[in-house]
C-alpha cells in the first residue's frame, strides 16, 4: 500500500496512490509505503529517483549500522515501533529515508517510511495532524512528530500497565489466594511484564534516533528544542518503567507467598494426622506384641477398653491442637 501525505494551508492530507499517473499529480513531503510491492517501489524509483535498499525491513541488521548519512545527503534511520496489542504485544521495525539534499525538486525534503504493517503512532500522528493546521512544516517535522507520537503511545500504553497491576494488586492483596486465582495473577503479571520490557526497550531506541538526528545537525534551532523536549519526556518514562518492575516484582513475591502457604496448609493436615495417629498405633503396638498371655483377652473387656484408650489417644491431640489454633 501506498501513501502519500500533501501539506495545504497547514493540514497534512491523506492520498492512497494506485498507479504511477496518480503519483505524478502530487508534491508530497511523506510517502509511506506498507508492506509495498515491487511495483510500487519502481514507482518510487521512477519518480523520486530513489531505490529502497533490499535490507530496509531485515531484524538481524546490526545496531551501529541503523542510523546512517549517504554522501548524496539522505538520511537513513531504522526504528522499531510499539503496538501494544493485548493478545500480542510486538515491535514493528520501520526504515525512514529522509531526502533533503537532492537535486531534484519532486524529491527535495520527503520522508520516505516503510514498513510491514500498520503501527499506531502513525495513525495518531495523521489524526494530529488533519486537526491541528500548523501542527507540521516540513519533512523532518514529520519524523520528529512521529518520534514524540512514539513517546506519547509508550506513557499512555504506561498507564494501562498501571490500570491492570492495580487490579492484579486487589486481588492479590485480598489475603484469599486459591491456586487457581494464583495461576491467573502470575499470568496476568507475566504480560504486564512483558509490555513493559518492551516499552522500555521502544523507548531506549526512540532515544538513539532523536540523538542521531540532533547530532546530524539536520534540524533547526526549533526543532532541535522540540526533540529536546521529546527526550526530556522519554527521560522521565524510564523512572516509571523501574517503578513498574518493582511493583511487578513484589507481585510477583507475594503471590509465590499465597502459593507456598496454600502448600504448607497441605502438609500441615498430614503432620497433624500424622502425630494425632501416633498414640493409637503405638497403644496397637503395645496389644500386638507377642505376649505369653494376651491382655485383651485376660479381661473381659479388653478389646473395648483398648479401642477406648485408642480413640482417646487420638481425641486428645486433636483437642490440643485446636486450642492452640494450629487447625484453622
Amino acid at each position: 500500500m501506498l501513501n502519500i501525505f500533501t501539506l495545504v494551508n497547514g493540514r497534512l492530507f491523506q492520498e492512497e496512490i494506485e498507479s504511477l499517473e496518480e503519483l505524478s499529480r502530487f508534491q508530497p513531503i511523506w510517502v509511506d509505503l506498507e508492506s509495498p510491492t515491487l511495483e510500487e517501489k519502481r514507482w518510487i524509483k521512477q519518480y523520486f529517483g530513489l531505490l529502497i535498499p533490499e535490507d530496509a525491513m531485515d531484524e538481524d541488521i546490526e545496531e551501529s549500522a541503523r542510523f546512517y548519512e549517504e554522501d548524496n545527503g539522505e538520511l537513513h534511520i531504522r526504528s522499531d515501533f510499539l503496538i501494544a496489542d493485548d493478545d500480542e504485544p510486538r515491535t514493528v521495525r520501520c526504515a525512514f529515508i529522509l531526502n533533503q539534499h537532492n537535486a531534484d525538486l519532486k524529491s527535495q525534503g520527503v520522508l520516505f517510511s516503510i514498513h510491514d504493517e500498520d503501527v499506531p503512532v502513525f495513525r495518531l500522528l495523521r489524526m494530529r495532524a488533519r486537526r491541528a493546521p500548523g501542527l507540521i512544516e516540513d519533512a523532518k517535522e514529520v519524523l520528529l512528530k512521529l518520534f514524540d507520537a512514539d513517546a506519547e503511545y509508550s506513557a499512555d500504553t504506561l498507564e494501562g500497565i498501571y490500570d491492570q497491576l492495580e487490579k492484579v494488586g486487589n486481588t492479590v492483596l485480598s489475603g484469599n489466594v486459591t491456586d487457581a486465582m494464583a495461576s491467573e495473577v502470575l499470568g496476568a503479571i507475566a504480560r504486564q511484564e512483558d509490555m513493559n520490557g518492551r516499552i522500555r526497550r521502544n523507548v531506549m531506541d526512540t532515544r538513539r534516533a532523536l540523538s542521531f538526528m540532533m547530532r546530524s545537525k539536520m534540524l533547526n534551532a526549533d526543532q532541535f528544542e522540540d526533540a529536546r523536549q521529546i527526550m526530556r519526556d522519554i527521560d522521565s518514562l524510564d523512572s516509571h518503567t523501574a517503578f513498574l518492575f518493582d511493583k511487578i516484582n513484589f507481585l510477583m513475591d507475594a503471590t509465590v507467598g499465597f502459593i507456598n502457604i496454600n502448600q504448607n496448609k497441605i502438609i500441615k493436615i498430614f503432620s497433624v494426622a500424622s502425630v494425632a495417629l501416633l498414640p493409637p498405633t503405638l497403644i496397637a503396638s503395645l496389644y500386638g506384641m507377642n505376649f505369653q498371655y494376651m491382655p485383651e483377652l485376660s479381661q473381659k473387656w479388653g478389646y473395648p477398653y483398648a479401642l477406648a484408650l485408642m480413640a482417646a489417644s487420638a481425641v486428645v491431640p486433636m483437642w490440643y491442637f485446636r486450642r492452640r489454633g494450629w487447625l484453622k
